[in-house]
């Protein structure tokens, strides 16, 4: 009875639900399961995740390649190693005689390299010559300055310093006239103000404008004031409401600017002194071997564009004799509207009150030992801070390497074959060359014992990235339009290299 009973039940609910299967409403309790085939998924998601990791490989390759290309540039534009010294040895000439660079200058597409101090202390290894390894070891960070010890064979330095007695060395002899004595190259200090108002005043106004004062400027055949002096004036000038300057305010502005020393008590008043013998080694094209091998060094080291190198100034070599020196001073200038590079004359269309040197960096080679005396010195480097009032203390100038070499911070005895590299500028922020690092003031302690041979060699910038890129251009053009003339004189790259330009 039972099993009956059983039957009957399990053949009701069979029924049931195969009505139920039948009805558009199906019970929300039960639900159906299609059959998945898991493989299919997992094959499908695997390709997807391949293919994007696919695609971003591709796309940083490509960025890569484009970060590289345009960093680079063509034909060396930031130089590496082997790059820059190739570039290097095909030809070029510094200031004296301007060949073109390997490369036109095209400042938008690089920045000036700098190397990283890190600390005091610090030493970094680098690859200059193939059969070696430098050793560069950081002295200071303000300013940054660097030792390289060895740069310089035995053989090279003795090569320099016949090279610079066969050419010839001049003296250079610089004094300091007394507080009450007055300069042999100022003709304008023997007229009256009114005398030199009248002939500053091109136009008879009665007015001077700032045009009028930059064009009586003569840097090369002698200033009519000195550039102090004219900044005085200027400064004077830009105070005024009117832009303009009449008798009276020209007179009160003029006064001020020959006594500097009444505004200004307490304020670093000495000139540059230095006795000593120089000269000029030329290391362009047709240069000594050991010449362009050093500019080729010079350019790896910095890891600047060859162009700035090629057409930077001469190598200078200079001998100090017993007592000879130099007092603390900056190899580069400061930038001032009324100034202009020397470097890039050529590139200036208007006047200016004077032509000042314009250089990035110092490499200074020790060509000699020296028995005792002769150190290099930085009064102020790694100060906290700069104080040019500092300088002065107890009515003793620390620039003075005569009586104060002893007080400078950082004093380096020279060492045959040793190089120093420091930068006498600082960065704009913007990958150029920014302001005067008033912490490069350096100078020569007197020799007592032996002699000393240095060579410095520096690389000039101009501020206005725009006009050293036209500096660049016009000896580039210049080069260009000679060539037809003289393309049996220059080397077979040279050809190959005015074809692709």
């Amino acid at each position: 009875m039972e099993d009956e009973m059983e039957e009957n039940l399990m053949q009701q609910e069979e029924s049931s639900d195969s009505g139920n299967s039948s009805s558009p409403f199906n019970s929300p309790l039960r639900s159906t399961r299609l059959p998945i085939q898991r493989s299919s998924v997992c094959s499908r998601a695997y390709f997807v995740v391949v293919m994007v990791f696919f695609h971003v490989y591709i796309l940083n390759v490509i960025a890569l390649l484009l970060y590289v290309h345009y960093n680079n540039g063509p034909g060396d534009l930031v130089s590496g190693d082997r790059a820059s010294s190739a570039s290097v040895s095909d030809g070029g000439s510094p200031l004296t005689h301007p060949a073109a660079p390997s490369q036109e200058l095209h400042v938008e597409d690089y920045s000036l390299p700098r190397i990283e101090g890190i600390r005091v202390g610090h030493v970094q290894h680098l690859s200059l010559v193939s059969d070696r390894t430098h050793k560069m070891k950081t002295l200071s960070l303000k300013p940054l300055l660097f030792e390289i010890p060895g740069f310089l064979s035995e053989e090279e330095c003795r090569v320099v310093v016949q090279l610079a007695q066969l050419k010839g060395l001049t003296g250079s002899q610089t004094t300091v006239p007394s507080q009450g004595q007055e300069e042999s190259n100022q003709p304008l200090l023997s007229l009256s103000t009114e005398e030199v108002f009248s002939l500053l005043d091109l136009n008879q106004d009665r007015l001077l404008q700032k045009q009028e004062i930059v064009s009586h400027s003569r840097s090369r055949d002698g200033t009519w004031l000195s550039p102090d002096n004219l900044r005085h004036i200027l400064t004077g000038l830009e105070a005024c409401p009117t832009g303009m300057l009449n008798l009276e305010e020209f007179r009160r502005v003029y006064d001020v600017s020959q006594h500097p020393g009444q505004e200004q008590s307490g304020k670093l008043r000495t000139q540059f002194k230095q006795r000593n013998k120089h000269t000029w080694l030329y290391q362009g094209s047709g240069s000594h071997h050991v010449l362009h091998t050093l500019r080729d060094r010079v350019t790896s080291l910095t890891r600047l564009p060859s162009a700035l190198v090629e057409l930077s100034e001469p190598l200078q070599v200079i001998r100090y004799e017993h007592g000879d020196f130099s007092n603390a001073h900056h190899d580069s200038s400061p930038s001032h509207s009324e100034t202009t590079c020397a470097h890039t004359r050529l590139a200036v269309n208007t006047s200016a009150l004077t032509e000042v040197s314009c250089r990035y960096l110092t490499v200074l080679f020790y060509l000699s030992s020296v028995e005792e005396g002769g150190e290099t010195s930085f009064p102020v480097a790694d100060n906290r801070t700069y104080d040019e009032q500092a300088l002065v203390q107890d009515g003793v100038d620390l620039t003075d390497t005569q009586e104060t070499c002893g007080s400078g911070n950082l004093r380096l005895k020279p060492t045959a074959g040793t190089a120093l590299l420091w930068y006498n500028h600082l960065s704009d922020g913007r990958g150029w060359m920014g302001e005067l690092d008033e912490y490069s003031l350096h100078g020569d302690c007197p020799v007592k014992r032996g002699v000393k041979w240095v060579a410095n060699s520096w690389v000039n910038v101009d501020p206005d990235h725009q006009q050293q890129a036209r500096y660049q251009r016009l000896v580039a053009q210049s080069h260009r339009a000679k060539s037809g003339m003289e393309e049996h004189y220059q080397p077979l790259s040279h050809s190959d290299l005015h074809q692709d330009l």
